[in-house]
């Protein structure tokens, strides 16, 4: 009875162990990563920009036109 509950206990200690290190790492992003998102976060401000640029001209030709 001892040994089952020594057992269970080391289990009980190894699971909460690999589960809290696979926690650790999985929302942290590589390098590699960071650079890639960051590339993504230049191009859609520099899209929005483009769209406001656009929507901007659209207006303005609306105003023209009455």
């Amino acid at each position: 009875m001892n040994k089952l509950l020594t057992v269970i206990v080391a289990a009980m200690f190894a699971a909460v162990s690999a589960s809290a290190f696979a926690a650790s790492h999985a929302g942290a992003p590589m390098k590699k990563d960071e650079k890639k998102m960051e590339k993504k976060k230049a191009e859609k401000k520099a899209e929005k920009k483009a769209e406001k640029k656009a929507e901007g001209k659209k207006k303005d030709e609306k105003k023209d036109k009455k």
